[in-house]
């Protein structure tokens, strides 16, 4: 059995510790290996060629039944060697094991970690000293200088030294980290060779674990999540100052529902932009969008004939059936999205324009349209059994979050699955590198953007149904800060060719229920507006981070 002493084991040292152990199980998998021979690796083999020649277009029809005929003969007898061995080759399996149950940890494995534990002890000892050598050297070299530049000289030779110091120590320590790391998948390795890669449940958890910790790095790791990590905490004193001061629970089913709810009109306008941002790029007209949309959807859903005109016309919209008005108002607001989105998307792709021009001057020319032609007004509620008919609750639960998921299902499927979505990626990582790949940068730009358009009419509409109407120019205003912000801080670089759909659906909820949070202790809207400032701030903070890190 190995020392409990803290001494630090050289590699020969750990090679005789290990070496009992490898003996052992090594005696043990020359056996299995006799005995799998003629069975196992006999029948892999054969299922190999059966499926090779499958594939092969070689041979005739009738070549290939013949010759599967005599494969799937000699395959029989393979498994019948392999089934007259399984219990030996079990029983083998079993012996090594418990083997390596009674003495991987206690011969070997305590024994490097506790040589691993004294190294990176060493190692800070070392790197202590070294410095306080460096320093003493340096203040006796700067002590014996008098010209300005010799001194500079000498503080940046010394900078030097503490930073190839601190290199060193950081590489001792790595190689300490290696060598546990290696002894903790010897034993892992062993019982791969013994199962042929079988592992269980607990022992592949067992293995992630310690791949994590073994490639886990603290800076990497505070970019990636530092501010998941502070907005949780932060809903998390919301949730118990509310009670407190409000004397209202904020962690409730009711209001989850609520802020899903809420989330899911809002996910289609997130999920529009993402691929937007995805190329670098953005879009202010959300809000313009949501507004005209909303309009629209109220005119034609209208209860009865609209007050208000567009352009001086009274619509009556009352002698189609109700389905056809919702359906209606539907294409109605994904046409005009989509219209005005293909406008901006087609200056952005054929001028090179920024899409934060191309969008802004969308956002202004939708805005003053909707306002002239409808003199600013709200055009009231629409028929109320359409909210019933469309988004129904079914035990108290909201059929919008399902309009909400279905969104998110078929864009992760257009960005993962489809030769679009993989050109998004590519064009928004390097587009020059696309467009020599032979990709038309031209049209996926543009259909990045009809995309878009497509899921602000379908949000916009939906938004309507939730709020039984109330369309204005000025609804919507603010909301493009909100969805870009929710892509942001999902993760969605502002650099191009980097995100997941799953960090965009994390970052709507994250934004919502900061909302719903603040609004129900009773913050006001406009310093709301401060704390969403502040956190789209941090957010492409940490994601430029990332990308310097990353260049």
């Amino acid at each position: 059995m190995a020392s409990t002493s803290t001494k630090i084991l050289t590699a020969e040292q750990e090679a005789k510790l290990r070496q009992p152990i490898d003996e052992y199980v090594g005696k043990i998998q020359d056996q299995i290996n006799d005995l799998r021979e003629d069975g196992t690796d006999k029948v892999i083999e054969i299922q190999s060629a059966i499926d090779s020649l499958k594939r092969d277009k070689i041979y005739t029809a009738q070549e290939k039944e013949a010759r599967i005929r005599e494969l799937q003969s000699e395959l029989e007898k393979a498994k019948a060697v392999e089934n007259r061995n399984k219990d030996a080759i079990a029983k083998l399996i079993s012996d090594a094991e418990n083997y390596l149950k009674a003495h991987f940890n206690t011969d070997y494995y305590q024994a490097v970690i506790a040589s691993c534990r004294d190294e990176k002890v060493l190692a800070e000892e070392k790197y202590r000293a070294t410095v306080a050598k460096l320093n003493q050297e340096h203040q006796s070299t700067i002590s014996k200088l008098s010209d300005a530049h010799e001194i500079k000289d000498e503080k940046y030779v010394h900078k030097n030294r503490l930073f190839d110091a601190k290199m060193q120590r950081a590489q001792n320590l790595q190689q300490v980290k290696d060598r546990q790391h290696a002894a903790f998948e010897h034993k892992y390795h062993l019982i791969d060779m013994l199962r042929m890669s079988k592992f269980s449940f607990g022992e592949s958890m067992a293995q992630r674990w310690e791949n994590y910790k073994y490639t886990f790095n603290r800076r990497d790791f505070l970019l990636k999540n530092g501010l998941y990590i502070a907005i949780i905490i932060i809903f998390i004193a919301l949730c118990i100052i509310t009670p407190l001061v409000k004397n209202v629970q904020l962690l409730t089913v009711n209001n989850v529902l609520n802020i899903l709810q809420q989330a899911s009109p809002r996910m289609f306008l997130a999920l529009g932009v993402a691929g937007l941002i995805l190329l670098a790029g953005t879009d202010l007209s959300i809000g313009r969008m949501v507004g005209m949309g909303m309009t629209a959807a109220t005119i034609v859903m209208h209860q009865g004939i609209n007050t208000g005109s567009v352009f001086g016309h009274i619509f009556d919209f009352t002698s189609l059936p109700t389905i056809a008005r919702v359906l209606l108002a539907l294409v109605v607001c994904v046409v005009l999205c989509t219209v005005f989105t293909t406008i901006a998307g087609f200056f952005t792709a054929k001028f090179k324009m920024h899409p934060f021009i191309s969008t802004m001057a969308n956002m202004l020319v939708i805005f003053g349209l909707v306002t002239y032609s409808t003199k600013g007004v709200s055009f009231g509620a629409i028929d109320p059994n359409i909210p019933n008919m469309i988004i129904p609750r079914i035990n108290n639960f909201p059929t919008i979050i399902l309009w909400a998921v279905a969104a998110v299902v078929i864009v992760w499927f257009i960005w993962n699955k489809t030769t679009f979505g993989k050109n998004l990626y590519a064009v928004g990582g390097n587009p020059e590198s696309a467009a020599v790949s032979g990709i038309s940068v031209f049209w996926v730009t543009v259909g990045a953007f009809v995309m878009a358009g497509i899921l602000y009419g379908f949000g916009a509409w939906l938004e309507c149904i939730r709020m039984v109407g109330s369309g204005s120019a000025a609804y919507g205003q603010g909301w493009e800060m909100d969805a870009i912000a929710a892509c942001v801080v999902g993760g969605i670089s502002f650099t191009g060719g980097i995100g997941k759909i799953s960090g965009v659906v994390v970052g709507v909820f994250i934004f919502t229920a900061l909302t719903y949070s603040l609004t129900t202790l009773g913050i006001d809207t406009n310093l709301q507006f401060v704390f969403s400032g502040i956190i789209i701030l941090v957010a492409v903070m940490l994601d430029c981070l990332k990308y310097v890190q990353k260049k």
